[in-house]
């Protein structure tokens, strides 16, 4: 074989190997890029889900605090509770985003943590209504129920803990 051609193929070969390694090491990074972007994504997603949870907690304790008094305030009563509802239309838009966003088991454990936190919220609107209607009949079993929120945090927590895994961070 001419020297020229052996020449010619052998570069023909490295270029090809070249392209090749340079396809493959591309592909690898797209894939590492896209998966870093949904990690991005989703802890977002989980991050203004925590914040929502948290300034809606906020919110409704201030409302428990007005009702704690003996003669709350309607007026403040009623500006609280509209805070409260808007900050509690937030939590469910931003779990609707993780469960969009994140795995079953992260999105199942935001459902699980939203249903709770609207059992609380329940308990604390009604709390409202008989304050402004006057009913205290139900006032010590209602704010009984307000204080317990263990289920509510053993939720989070658990949440807590699948979004990390979700996200790759296990320690």
């Amino acid at each position: 074989m001419d020297s020229g051609l052996a020449a010619l193929l052998g570069a023909a070969v490295g270029c090809a190997a070249t392209l090749g390694a340079a396809v493959v090491t591309g592909r690898a990074q797209a894939r590492s890029q896209h998966a870093q972007q949904n990690r991005q994504h989703r802890r977002d997603a989980y991050a203004r889900y925590l914040s929502a949870l948290h300034d809606r907690d906020l919110a409704m304790d201030a409302v428990l605090d007005v009702l704690r008094s003996d003669r709350p305030d309607p007026a403040a009563l009623d500006e609280l509770t509209d805070r409260f509802v808007a900050l509690a239309r937030e939590v469910h838009r931003a779990c609707e985003v993780v469960i969009l966003e994140g795995p079953a088991s992260v999105a199942d454990l935001a459902s699980r943590v939203t249903d709770a936190s609207a059992d609380l919220s329940y308990v604390m609107r009604r709390m409202a209504a008989n304050a402004r209607a006057g009913d205290t009949t139900r006032t010590t079993e209602d704010a009984a129920l307000a204080a317990e929120r263990e289920a509510l945090y053993t939720a989070i927590k658990e949440f807590r803990l699948a979004a990390r895994t979700a996200l790759g961070r296990t320690t």
